[in-house]
């Protein structure tokens, strides 16, 4: 049997592209996004009482993936991107039914135009995501201290140093009316180092960018910091 499903919404993110976008939800508080529920799910009754809660689970289809299909076997990156492990054991995003969820801090919910806007801390899903559910957090359910994983226990801990070039800093503060958490958000998504596993155990001048919003962030890896040397409007 096939069934069909209807995305409830779409998810405005800082995120313009795939890359560095955090590799689970809660790692950069400083991105905030907006999930946008339109037609019959914007009604003001669909999220009534959902303020009660402080987090929700966001269930989303990884739509820039499904045309590259799935592998039964994918390379995590936790595990240094070089040992092979089955699909279902990880939160690979090339998955049968490329089907995502991550749980986020709910700021709160806005009635606007015939939408209902819910503001979000922390997500990890690309400019126009599809949403297909959502669900609240219930910290007696969801929150289970004592269960164990194989290879990803605890939160990363890679907190690479950012330095900012003057350059960089000039940007920022041109930019501080429209983006007023820029700086900590280009800090905490650099932190996390972005770059491809194989990239991060050799040294090389590459310059890498990542489009944050409309802005393009250049910066390069040296002596194990990452240095912001561009911060520029895409076109």
């Amino acid at each position: 049997m096939t069934y069909s499903l209807e995305p409830i919404g779409e998810i405005q993110s800082p995120y313009a592209e795939k890359f560095a976008v955090p590799r689970q939800p809660g790692l950069v508080t400083a991105a905030t996004a907006t999930i946008v529920l339109d037609g019959d799910y914007a009604f003001p009754e669909t999220t009534r009482g959902l303020d009660g809660f402080s987090h929700i689970w966001v269930l989303f289809l990884f739509h820039q993936n499904r045309a590259q299909g799935w592998q039964p076997l994918v390379r995590p990156p936790r595990l240094g991107g070089n040992q092979k492990i089955g699909v279902f054991a990880t939160r690979s995003t090339f998955r049968p039914n490329g089907i995502g969820m991550s749980v986020v801090k709910l700021l709160g919910i806005e009635q606007q135009h015939q939408q209902t806007l819910l503001h979000v801390e922390g997500g990890d899903w690309v400019q126009g995501t599809p949403v297909i559910d959502i669900k609240p957090y219930v910290p007696y359910a969801d929150a289970l201290p004592q269960a164990k994983a194989s290879f990803a226990q605890h939160a990363p801990t890679s907190t690479m140093p950012v330095v900012f070039s003057t350059a960089a800093q000039r940007s920022i503060q041109q930019l501080n009316a429209a983006y007023p958490k820029l700086e900590q958000l280009i800090t905490q998504v650099l932190q996390q180092d972005p770059r491809p596993a194989y990239h991060q155990q050799k040294a090389t001048d590459k310059v890498y960018g990542v489009r944050l919003y409309d802005l393009n962030v250049q910066w390069q890896v040296k002596n194990n910091q990452n240095h912001v040397i561009n911060i520029s409007k895409s076109f």
